[in-house]
């Protein structure tokens, strides 16, 4: 249970090491901390405090922080620490990314990755930034993390073209990055999946122009 740190607490724990620096609109502060005598990772967004951002960035914390207590208990996401302001405690997981982890262990982690992919879909969420770096790997086992994009869509919207896209596009980026890390070439049916269907094509195409009609 996600009781370590209890939600709305206001005591900012102290960083103990910088992981990553946010620099880009919305992305937060990543430090290593110790909550309880336990390490924590602490996501921060406390610089977008008293600023026009701050709602965003609760919105953010909160959603994210609602994604990690429904997968409470599920070995492929960190455990939820506790929320405080503006920033989240999350379950630090001790293990390397998935760029950087044993080619030897490629078959049995993409096997896993690509279940708890699927695991994670039929409970109605999307993770919606799957790349090497938000996929750590404890052994044989893929622990997805960074959930700030998630999206959990009730059951009645699940058949929608959008949101059937968006698991299209989750599952589409494992079978990528096991291409990229193992050079294992997708099946047939693999490769049918990587292909965006005609209608997001389309739009893509209709996007890109008035872009660049933007821009120019």
């Amino acid at each position: 249970m996600d009781t370590t740190l209890p939600s709305g607490e206001r005591e900012h724990p102290r960083p103990t090491r910088l992981l990553k620096r946010g620099e880009r609109l919305l992305e937060p502060d990543v430090y290593l901390t110790h909550l309880r005598g336990r390490p924590a990772v602490i996501k921060d967004y406390g610089r977008y405090r008293r600023t026009p951002l701050s709602p965003f960035a609760r919105l953010l914390v909160r959603r994210e922080a609602r994604v990690l207590r429904r997968l409470r208990g599920w070995r492929h996401a960190p455990a939820l620490l506790g929320t405080f302001g503006l920033a989240l405690g999350i379950e630090f997981v001790p293990g390397v990314p998935l760029g950087e982890a044993a080619l030897e262990t490629g078959s049995a982690v993409f096997q896993q990755l690509r279940g708890a992919v699927a695991a994670l879909h039929a409970a109605g969420i999307t993770h919606n930034d799957l790349h090497p770096a938000n996929v750590l790997v404890c052994g044989t086992t893929p622990v997805l993390i960074d959930f700030a994009s998630a999206l959990r869509t009730p059951r009645w919207l699940r058949r929608l073209p959008p949101v059937r896209e968006l698991r299209r596009s989750d599952m589409a980026n494992v079978l990528k990055m096991q291409q990229r890390l193992t050079g294992e070439p997708p099946s047939p049916r693999e490769a049918a999946l990587l292909a965006r269907p005609r209608w997001v094509r389309s739009v893509r195409s209709f996007w890109q122009r008035h872009y660049r009609r933007l821009k120019a």
